[in-house]
């Protein structure tokens, strides 16, 4: 694996845990600093072309903020050297396979296509695990519906960067198809679109966590006080009750972008101090 995938693979790891894990104080500064380093070196270099990022972005991000919608893809009919051909000169480790109207049936990688490589190759000798059945029959495909990994693993557009984040993790796959109800391709996401929420303006973080704060405290929001850094978010100032003190952490770790959230909230005089939650 190359450097560059390795950044990418680590923060995808960060993006995951940032919708799936309890964030209080799991991540550090220094370690957002490192990953959003690596993200602004890459920017602009490599990747999907015609998919920057989306620093205006606000709300609830979706799946359909973050896809390039100028999808390359090829039928099941495509000749092996067609399909060799796309991946190649469209610097893509993936291409979906798609039906005559649209749908998407299957997915081809690089590994797939190479297996034509390792024909010759004696694997016993060389210490490594024999061929699956399927990998023999990849080895003698002529086109991409013999080459494809079926069924492909989808998403809807309407679907939380998260779920996606997770599912690619999951899967441990590098770009997922992006379908409407029917299963038409409509777009595709890959690492680098996911990298997008973390790359969110601190300002744009700390603007969004006060208005989800203000949904719950509209008299007191003024009170309260947030900061964001490096994508860690700072609360601090006092709250009316105690209880609201880990509702308004919840909400803060739930914004898009937040990578951490320390809480030095306190509670009002009359409701009793409570101490920061860190």
């Amino acid at each position: 694996m190359s450097r560059r995938d390795e950044y990418f693979d680590a923060m995808l790891h960060q993006l995951g845990a940032a919708y799936y894990q309890a964030i209080h104080g799991d991540g550090t500064a220094a370690q957002v600093d490192r990953a959003l380093e690596s993200a602004e070196a890459a920017d602009g270099r490599e990747g999907d072309a015609g998919a920057p990022y989306r620093r205006h972005r606000t709300g609830r991000w979706r799946v359909s903020d973050v896809m390039t919608t100028d999808v390359v893809s090829v039928t099941g009919s495509a000749p092996y050297k067609q399909v060799a051909r796309v991946l190649s000169e469209r610097k893509l480790d993936a291409v979906p396979v798609v039906t005559d109207d649209g749908r998407v049936v299957g997915m081809v990688s690089e590994a797939d296509v190479l297996r034509k490589q390792e024909r010759g190759f004696s694997r016993l000798a060389a210490g490594l695990p024999l061929r699956t059945r399927r990998q023999r029959a990849q080895a003698k495909a002529r086109c991409a519906a013999e080459l494809m990994t079926s069924p492909a693993i989808t998403i809807y557009p309407d679907a939380p960067v998260g779920a996606a984040a997770r599912l690619m993790n999951g899967r441990r796959i590098r770009r997922l198809p992006v379908v409407d109800t029917s299963g038409k391709l409509i777009g595709i996401v890959s690492r680098r679109d996911l990298l997008s929420v973390f790359l969110r303006p601190d300002g744009d973080i700390a603007d969004e966590v006060r208005g989800a704060l203000a949904a719950i405290l509209p008299a007191q929001a003024g009170s309260v006080e947030v900061t964001a850094r490096d994508g860690v978010v700072i609360l601090s100032g006092t709250v009316p009750r105690p209880d609201l003190i880990p509702v308004a952490e919840r909400l803060a770790s739930g914004v898009d972008g937040a990578v951490a959230v320390i809480g030095k909230l306190t509670a009002g005089t009359g409701s009793g101090a409570a101490p920061a939650r860190t």
